[in-house]
């Protein structure tokens, strides 16, 4: 018989609270990056696609100082970040406990579904959970794959000669570079999203500091 297990072990919660920091100052350094050249698409041919082309982050949202510091900053903190990812992904495939966190979509995607129903009032009661709903553990999975999407244009816009196969998964530079700013966009929507999701369920709220009950 299996022991009983927090519902959000300290592992999880470690690595949970150590992304806030992490991801911010990714977001800001890359923000200051971008402060550099604001335009997207090669110099001389902007990309007519990208709405804000010329418009500066204000410096509130940066950080970094100037380029040189920005990317020193970005690249060592996106190396903190990787290993805080693997240390989660490590720790979840060892012990199985991505069975019950990751989205299967036998399992998960009518419930997702649903759930999304309940949210837009589309339903009137909200369907079974347990630990997450099903739309939960899409998002957080969706997380997880943009995180790698973004590690590797990152890599593609680091060493673009070097890691010119990276580069290319992408389209080239240019590409990378749009697939790294869109991505960002899409984990700010994530982060958003978290927020709502955890306002509507606020007892996950408590056990991600307390670890919560044990089932």
């Amino acid at each position: 018989m299996k022991s009983p297990r927090a519902e959000q072990p300290l592992a999880v919660r470690i690595t949970h609270w150590a992304n806030v920091p992490l991801l911010a100052l990714m977001a800001a350094s890359g923000l200051q990056i971008l402060a550099a050249f604001p335009e997207m698409g090669p110099k001389g041919a902007p990309a007519g696609w990208y709405p804000l082309q010329g418009w500066i982050p204000p410096a509130w949202m940066r950080a970094g100082d100037w380029l040189a510091g920005a990317r020193h900053l970005h690249f060592g903190i996106a190396w903190l970040l990787v290993a805080n990812a693997l240390v989660y992904l490590i720790w979840m495939g060892t012990t199985g406990e991505w069975r019950r966190r990751a989205f299967n979509p036998r399992r998960d995607a009518r419930n997702a579904l649903d759930t999304l129903a309940w949210y837009v009032r589309l339903r009137r009661s909200p369907p079974e959970q347990g630990l997450y709903n099903g739309l939960q553990r899409f998002s957080y999975t969706l997380a997880i794959a943009l995180g790698a999407v973004e590690v590797l244009s990152g890599l593609a816009l680091y060493k673009p000669v070097q890691l010119s196969p990276f580069a290319a998964l992408f389209g080239g530079y240019d590409g990378a570079r749009a697939v790294h700013l869109l991505g960002l966009a899409a984990l700010l929507a994530f982060t958003l999203a978290h927020v709502v999701l955890v306002i509507l369920h606020p007892r996950a709220l408590a056990s991600i500091f307390t670890g919560g009950r044990r089932t």
